[in-house]
């Protein structure tokens, strides 16, 4: 992209404008009384464009933002490594459908001297919470900037990210942020495999393996509905999988209450198994509902 604000992007019988600006983004959004979000790091993949189709669908019209936002990397993670490339994601885009897209840079989003930051607390004190500390304060505070600026009716994210989900309807409810979150199933690969940006930084080998997180899940929603409800019981039993998979390198394999993220013994019929496992430099997740 050039760089000009706006740009329009014409073809097949749709523009799509997008925006490096918030008053540039913020006038436009003005001509659309019903309007869905789907914010994003970009590099998208059919997970996210699922999103966009089914925002547009729902609301006749969609706003996407691309944005990797720097608050949400703790200082030994990837942001510097994450995968960009925003030429095809605007192209991605355009051929799913959207209307307006918000392209900010980080001096855009976070001003000088800025230094508000949202602490959502309880269920974002958990799992990735402790795994990332300040990972769930980052991505708060840039929904709730991008909430504010885009002014949507709804807004979509996946359940891959489940956590992430749960900590948004949160602050969304304590703050009385009148947008409602929707939240669509995981897009995954033929294989099981959650589709994720990372994906791409998987060696080959590791790519292979990455398929046992799902696997994993499986087994362990196999012995639910068995009748095993013994935490410990279903977590060694995806251990055992990853374990096997070649993959020991696992921050977590977890049972929890869904609604709480909070592990309960025994789990409850609410219960929801995640993973986060490490394969090589890239570290994965996936989950899936007992």
């Amino acid at each position: 992209m050039s760089g000009s604000d706006p740009a329009v992007l014409a073809g097949k019988g749709h523009d799509m404008q997008v925006f490096e600006t918030i008053g540039a983004f913020r006038a436009a959004r003005t001509a659309y009384p019903t309007l869905g979000f789907v914010p994003t790091m970009g590099f998208l993949h059919e997970g996210h464009l699922g999103l966009v189709r089914q925002a547009k669908a729902e609301n006749g019209a969609v706003a996407v933002s691309i944005f990797v936002n720097p608050k949400q990397f703790g200082p030994n993670e990837d942001y510097a490594s994450y995968p960009r490339d925003p030429e095809r994601d605007l192209a991605l885009l355009k051929e799913a459908g959207a209307d307006l897209v918000f392209l900010p840079t980080p001096d855009v989003l976070y001003r000088p001297g800025s230094g508000t930051r949202i602490d959502v607390g309880g269920v974002a004190e958990e799992l990735e919470g402790q795994s990332r500390p300040g990972h769930f304060s980052g991505v708060a505070t840039v929904v709730t900037k991008l909430f504010n600026i885009v002014q949507p009716q709804r807004a979509y994210f996946g359940q891959k990210d489940a956590q992430q989900c749960a900590v948004v309807r949160r602050f969304v409810a304590d703050l009385d942020i009148p947008v409602e979150i929707v939240v669509c199933d995981i897009a995954r690969e033929a294989d099981g495999l959650a589709r994720s940006s990372r994906n791409v930084r998987l060696t080959t080998e590791n790519r292979q393996k990455a398929p046992a997180l799902f696997q994993a899940l499986q087994e362990a929603a196999r012995l639910f509905r068995r009748g095993e409800r013994d935490v410990d019981v279903l977590e060694n039993a995806m251990r055992v999988v990853l374990i096997e998979a070649g993959l020991p390198d696992i921050d977590y394999a977890t049972v929890v209450n869904a609604d709480t993220f909070r592990r309960e013994q025994p789990c409850s019929d609410n219960a929801l198994a995640l993973l986060a496992v490490r394969a090589g430099e890239v570290r994965l997740i996936d989950n899936m509902p007992l």
